[in-house]
Parts: structure tokens; C-alpha cells; sequence
């Protein structure tokens, strides 16, 4: 609605003024549940139809300012949005190259209710009715079968875990080796937004592993060092996500960096072998002392993590 669209225009003109890079990811939210009415707080959130879903999608895309910003597009979950709209919504976006993100599976009651409805769990109805690409990222996935998770990794796609809202949540912990083992893509998320520093999220994803596989190192890259994958899952990954030629230092690609302040405390006693350890084990957003978005330099404000 207008409301909506005014505050979608609000986020662009301060991410303009802020000099920041920006993804706006449109969400199509239609129902309180599997064939429910929106209820309470979900009222506000409600698309009416798939027309003006584009109608208000192309009047943001004409708002937007394409060296920093682009849009992408959601189908909230299987209990927000119904199945015949989710297949319309999600060709589209694949039509208009957008990157495509749902909620899957993240509580028991998500996967007993779509089996109910559909027989099958929501991501088993994602490989069977939706066009897996690339650019297409599950975000949960808490409760995935595993051969449900490997053919939808065999697609292509992405798989984004947000520890700290799933720690907040308690809905349960996603098995992350077997998504590596398999060649998935990790992204991380803040979904709930508790609180907003990469940092924590990388290390959350793998203290949460090791406490619920009883071993250390689960994220580990092919040199089997854990700090490189988790930046890896924070850069290059959500990169991939969100069809972003950045996160990594490569002709072609956006210089977006940070600078850290290698004098900050919690640092302290680092080394060029422990750097990176230190950083995504030791520091918060404490640690960053300036922001380049595109070659240009952003000096942030003091900050106690």
C-alpha cells in the first residue's frame, strides 16, 4: 500500500545520503498460514495480489539508484504465501533476473502443515514446482530432510542461517556439515535483527555446530582453517545471494572493503597468522573503524561493538 511504498522510498533516500550499498528485497506476504487470514501484526504486512506486488515493485525500481542499489524479491514462506502464487511470483522474478529468498522450514509446524495440505514439506515442493538457480536462497532450513536439502543444493541454491535469531527463536539447529559436505553455498542473515554484527554471527554458526556434533572445526575450508569459511559464508556467499559482484577483491567487482582498527582492545596481541581468528572469534563491530562502499570511504562513528 502507499504506507508501504513511502517507507520503501524513506529506506532508499537514506541508504542515497548514507552512501551505502543497498538490496531492498520485496516480500509478498499474503496469508497468517496455510490457506489462514492474516491476523494482529500481520495485517500490516499483507500484499493483495501479485499485480500490485510489480505495480509497486517497478515504481521502487525507477527510484533506485543502480551504483548502489538494487532490488530483489521474497515469497515469505509456504504459510504466507500459497503455492500457485509462489510459482507465479518466483517465475517472474526469474524472468527479470532478481535474486529470490523464502523462509523454509524453519519450525516443526511450518513442515507438519505443508504435509498436511500439500504431502510433501516445503522444500521438497520447491524442487518440484520452482526453477532452483543461483540465485535462488533458502533461508532456515532448520528442519530440511537431507535429500531434500541435497537435490535443492544440486540446483544451485543457496542456503542462508541466521544463528542469532534461530538462538533467539529456539526452533532448532540446522545441519550444516552435511550442507557442506554437499557442496552448498552458506550465506548468513540477521532476519530478526536482535542484534546487527557479522562477527558474532560467524562465530555463533560454528560454536552452535560444535555444541550439537560434540567436535570443533565443523566450518572448515579445504586448508582446514575455520576463520577463512566463515568470512567466506559473510563475503563472497552473501555476495552470491544477493547477485552482488562483490565480496571479494576481483577485477569487475565492486570495491566495497572494511578497515580495521588494529589497535582496538580486543585485538590485542594479534598477529598476521591470527588475525582473522582473532577477529571473527575476539572483536565486534568495535573493530571497524571505516567502510568503503564502492571506492568511497566512509568513516563511521565511534562505536563500542
Amino acid at each position: 500500500d502507499e504506507e508501504n511504498f513511502a517507507l520503501d522510498e524513506a529506506i532508499i533516500r537514506a541508504a542515497k545520503d548514507a552512501g551505502i550499498r543497498l538490496v531492498l528485497i520485496q516480500t509478498f506476504y499474503k496469508t497468517g498460514g496455510i490457506e489462514k487470514p492474516l491476523a494482529g501484526g500481520q495485517k500490516r504486512l499483507s500484499t493483495q495480489s501479485l499485480v500490485s506486488f510489480w505495480k509497486q515493485f517497478d515504481r521502487l525500481q525507477s527510484q533506485i539508484d543502480p551504483s548502489t542499489q538494487s532490488l530483489a524479491v521474497a515469497g515469505h514462506s509456504i504459510r504466507a504465501v500459497p503455492l500457485d502464487d509462489l510459482k507465479a511470483l518466483h517465475a517472474e522474478a526469474l524472468k527479470r533476473a532478481k535474486p529470490f529468498h523464502m523462509h523454509v522450514e524453519e519450525q516443526p509446524l511450518e513442515v507438519r502443515e505443508c504435509v498436511d495440505r500439500y504431502g510433501k514439506p516445503p522444500m521438497a515442493l520447491i524442487n518440484e514446482h520452482l526453477n532452483v538457480n543461483p540465485l535462488f536462497t533458502a533461508v532456515h532450513c532448520t528442519h530440511t530432510a537431507a535429500a531434500d536439502m541435497n537435490d535443492f543444493i544440486e540446483r544451485g541454491g543457496n542456503v542462508c542461517i541466521n544463528p542469532l535469531t534461530e538462538g533467539n527463536l529456539g526452533d532448532g539447529i540446522p545441519v550444516i556439515p552435511r550442507i557442506l559436505r554437499n557442496g552448498g553455498h552458506i550465506a548468513l542473515g540477521s532476519d530478526a535483527n536482535t542484534r546487527l554484527c557479522w562477527h558474532e554471527e560467524m562465530r555463533w554458526l560454528e560454536y552452535v555446530q560444535r555444541l550439537s556434533t560434540i567436535s570443533r572445526g565443523v566450518c572448515v575450508d579445504d586448508h582446514g582453517s575455520v576463520a577463512s569459511k566463515l568470512l567466506e559464508m559473510a563475503t563472497v556467499n552473501g555476495a552470491r545471494c544477493l547477485g552482488l559482484k562483490t565480496g571479494r577483491i576481483a577485477p569487475k567487482h565492486h570495491a566495497d572493503f572494511i578497515a580495521i582498527d588494529l589497535d582496538t582492545a580486543t585485538l590485542r596481541g594479534w598477529t598476521p597468522e591470527t588475525l582473522l581468528d582473532s577477529l571473527i572469534f575476539g572483536t565486534g563491530n568495535e573493530a571497524i573503524a571505516e567502510v568503503c562502499v564502492g571506492g568511497s570511504w566512509k568513516q563511521l562513528r565511534a562505536n563500542t561493538g
